[in-house]
């Protein structure tokens, strides 16, 4: 920014922390003189300064030195006006200026969480999909776990050779270590908050959506870990594959 404008330079902060509120922001400022004549001073040390470090390049490379003088009063701090302070009036102008500056930055960051809040909700959408899906197949995966354990012994050991009610009592103690039900309902009772948080007024909410979706990695990835059935491991994978795509949109969320 201009040094006339530093002694606001903690209002400056101000303004524009409470204008924008979360985020990484760069603020360039550029203020064009309205033609008035003001006393000016050189900052001679600097120019000699400048001049030596480029006279000496020049002549290294042997360059033209005619225009030399001039290109170097054209660098910032060489010409300085003698009367470098902003009136207290011109900064309330210049504040006006700035706000409405921000104004307009808020109403593109709208814009863009539109677009935004329409994409994730296509990425629960989808992630709900695959999460009926589950639901429809986990029944069909409980009974060939039950198939599966029961062939596996007639082979080893004999149908006639081991306790068929046992095998009933293990099956239920198996069966429910790998239940995955409680998986599906937490994520869907996250997807549900998901949604009621984006609904609500408040401008920031980006932090609560991410650490919402991280607890939907969470039941995914436990759900993937005790599968143990290729066709819901394919929708644990497409899950996933939403899931990440709905981190990278809320880096973007205020």
């Amino acid at each position: 920014m201009p040094a006339l404008l530093k002694p606001y330079e903690f209002d400056l902060r101000t303004v524009i922390n409470e204008g924008l509120e979360r985020g990484s922001v760069e603020c360039f400022i550029t203020i064009k003189q309205n033609g008035i004549a003001k006393p000016v001073s050189i900052n001679t040390d600097l120019l000699k300064a400048y001049y030596t470090a480029v006279i000496g390049i020049a002549d290294e490379l042997n360059a033209d030195k005619q225009h030399l003088l001039g290109a170097i009063l054209r660098l910032p701090e060489i010409v300085v006006t003698s009367t470098e302070v902003m009136e207290e009036s011109e900064w309330e102008l210049f504040k006006i200026v700035l706000k409405e500056a921000i104004a307009d930055l808020n109403v593109h960051r709208l814009d863009e969480g539109k677009s935004i809040e329409n994409d994730m909700l296509l990425r629960l959408g989808n992630i709900e999909k695959h999460s009926a899906e589950i639901v429809v197949l986990e029944p069909n995966r409980r009974q060939k776990t039950k198939d599966n354990l029961t062939k596996l012994l007639e082979e080893r050991v004999g149908k006639e050779n081991f306790d068929t009610n046992r095998l009933e009592q293990e099956l239920i103690y198996y069966i429910e270590k790998i239940d995955i039900s409680e998986e599906q309902v937490r994520l869907k009772n996250h997807i549900s908050y998901f949604k009621t948080v984006l609904e609500e007024k408040d401008k920031s909410k980006g932090k609560r959506l991410s650490f919402l979706l991280q607890e939907f990695g969470r039941e995914i990835n436990t759900t993937g870990s005790k599968a143990y059935d290729s066709e819901i491991q394919k929708c644990v994978v497409l899950m996933k594959d939403e899931l990440e795509k709905a981190k990278e949109q809320v880096l973007n969320v205020l």
